[in-house]
């Protein structure tokens, strides 16, 4: 069974910094990424990491940045710039064998 536990959430004034973590249980993860959710929106996704190609959504391009540990199972969101339009919950998921797994969430409220 695959444990995501997410950190590093908070409030943060606009154009400040946050870093998010997510340590999992488990290895041989295909891929490994943030998703987040605003309130009375869809769930997106953010950023993904697989193998040596990374995705980033338009909205965070140039602003946050993934990073992966492969040692320590660790996946990290750096985020930088932020925004009001960037509150909302980000959850952590990854992919093992074809199944993909998240974490419970953590919250992210940029205060204008």
């Amino acid at each position: 069974q695959v444990q995501l536990v997410e950190s590093g959430g908070g409030l943060v004034q606009a154009g400040g910094s946050l870093r998010l973590s997510c340590a999992a249980s488990g290895r041989g993860f295909t891929r490994m990424g943030w998703h987040r959710q605003a309130p009375g929106k869809q769930r997106e996704l953010v950023e993904r990491i697989a193998s040596a190609a990374t995705y980033y959504a338009d909205s965070v391009k140039g602003r946050f940045t993934i990073s992966r540990d492969n040692g320590d199972n660790m996946v990290y969101l750096q985020m930088n710039s932020l925004k009001p339009e960037d509150t909302a919950v980000y959850y952590c998921a990854v992919t093992m064998l074809g199944r993909d797994y998240w974490g419970r969430g953590t919250q992210v409220t940029v205060a204008s």
